[in-house]
């Protein structure tokens, strides 16, 4: 059976019969939410690495976010030919937990009790999962955006995690750190600004200052792929003669940043940049054939890319018990 694929001016003509029809499609395609919990953890390994995904929650933002620079009657297409809502994108939030050699690293530290309700879930599947937080020797920064690093220290601003060796991209420190930052940027980004300091002076914290390629243990490396942030760090790990890419915030959208790279995010602080890394680290990943992990893609966000024409499609890694 051919499969068609839908034009541009075919997902036009949907929108264009929104809201009378995109939004009951768009309910129609949401599967409800269980009665119980789900499993909030996933294992797999990559050579001789064991790897955990473990989920901080999730939270939601406006679609309106994605694809600034588009028609937004395209985007809402969009979202709807690929059964997601319309008018609120749900982001999950996967921690990679790596077990290689005598090492535990920890990709990033989620948002703690400071972000969502529905977030700050780390510590407790940490847990669930059967890892002793107090455990980890390395925990590795992507960002310091607040579902990042806001669960690196409790409410006495100690580090939740004290025994960690704990590393961040030079640049992305150095921005956050700039002297008055808060007042030299939009209003509403200056709770990020806020948190980030926050979070970096938290007390017990010894930073590593990054560059790219930085070595965080044998096998565990740091790529910069700046525009969500100006450091943005990937976490590269190889193993066996195999390799997974952490992308952190550098795709957001498992849809939407592999169809449309060129889109910009709001969130994204040099969305040009953001746009440029997209493309590279998809057409590296694509034709080296490297996995990778997004923090904000469908649990457990692990899967592969593959070329579709001029643009990119997430392909889910096959889940073996």
């Amino acid at each position: 059976m051919t499969l068609m694929k839908p034009t541009r001016r075919d997902l036009l003509k949907l929108a264009a019969m929104a809201p009378a029809m995109a939004f009951p499609l768009s309910a129609r395609a949401e599967l409800g939410p269980p009665t119980g919990d789900n499993p909030a953890h996933f294992r797999f390994s990559i050579g001789d690495a064991r790897l955990t995904i473990i989920s901080d929650g999730y939270f939601q933002t406006p679609v309106s976010g994605i694809g600034v620079n588009a028609d937004p009657a395209e985007v809402q297409a969009f979202m709807a030919a690929h059964f997601l809502p319309t008018d609120k994108a749900y982001a999950h939030t996967n921690h990679l937990y790596i077990e290689i050699g005598d090492a535990k690293v920890l990709v990033d530290v989620g948002s703690g009790s400071r972000f969502f309700d529905t977030t700050g879930r780390l510590m407790a599947n940490m847990e669930a999962a059967g890892i002793d937080p107090q455990g980890v020797t390395h925990v590795v920064m992507t960002h310091a955006h607040p579902d990042h690093i806001l669960g690196i220290r409790d409410d006495f601003d100690e580090a939740i995690i004290p025994e960690a060796a704990y590393t961040i991209g030079q640049i992305e420190h150095d921005y956050w750190m700039q002297d008055d930052l808060v007042n030299q940027v939009p209003e509403e980004r200056q709770q990020f600004v806020l948190a980030a300091v926050n979070s970096i002076n938290a007390d017990g914290v010894e930073w590593i200052m990054a560059q790219d390629g930085h070595e965080v243990v044998p096998g565990v490396t740091m790529m910069h792929t700046p525009g969500h942030t100006p450091g943005h760090m990937s976490i590269r790990l190889e193993s066996g003669g195999k390799t997974l890419i952490a992308l952190g915030d550098c795709l957001t959208n498992a849809n939407a940043s592999f169809a449309r790279p060129d889109w910009y995010l709001a969130r994204d602080q040099e969305q040009p940049m953001a746009a440029d890394t997209r493309k590279k680290v998809l057409g590296m990943a694509a034709d080296e054939r490297i996995a990778v992990l997004g923090y904000h893609f469908p649990f457990p966000g692990v899967g592969h890319v593959m070329r579709d024409g001029d643009a990119f499609r997430f392909v889910p890694a096959l889940w073996r018990f």
